[in-house]
């Protein structure tokens, strides 16, 4: 079974763009293992809160990534 966790800043995606994310990543998992693939892919959309990423060791906020 494809599975693929994507994680993103929270309150960033609509209902209407999870959709659209989740079926353009089983798109892509369907067309490197084929149609069969298609009706067992998992998508996981974590939506991680502000103060929740760190790169390098520094915790990144809203602010930094631009949403603020």
């Amino acid at each position: 079974m494809p599975f693929a966790n994507l994680k993103v800043p929270a309150d960033t995606l609509t209902p209407e763009s999870k959709k659209k994310l989740i079926d353009a990543v089983t798109d892509a998992y369907a067309d490197v293992y084929g149609e069969r693939a298609r009706a067992t892919t998992l998508v996981l959309v974590d939506e991680v809160p502000d103060g929740g990423w760190g790169v390098g060791g520094n915790i990144l906020t809203a602010e930094m990534l631009g949403r603020s």
